[in-house]
């Protein structure tokens, strides 16, 4: 059984037992997340989607609040000596998926 969550922009597949690196939620380690906006469920024989999943939700256990890995950003413009650096690391929360309730 997998379903398809849309969480912080993205669509991800999971399934129960699968750890999942997503957008920041605010919430602490150890604490429990449902995901409500549920696009499609699969079981063993068929899938369901529409309003079919309308009362589906994907329950999950945050693990910890990551850092991802550092994007360099280089801005240069030749000749006039202008050039600046920077760099970003995304924040992420990786979950484990717990329960698929259809």
């Amino acid at each position: 059984m997998y379903a398809i969550i849309e969480t912080g922009g993205k669509q991800y597949k999971v399934s129960e037992g699968d750890e999942i690196l997503i957008e920041k939620l605010e919430a602490e380690a150890e604490a429990s997340v449902t995901f409500d906006h549920v696009l499609a469920v699969r079981d063993d024989e068929n899938i369901n989607v529409g309003e079919a999943v309308q009362s589906a939700s994907v329950t999950g256990k945050v693990i910890a609040q990551e850092k991802g890995k550092k994007v360099i950003v280089y801005r240069y413009k030749p000749k006039t000596g202008y050039h600046k650096k920077k760099g970003h690391r995304q924040n992420y929360t990786r979950v484990r998926i717990e329960k698929i309730s259809l």
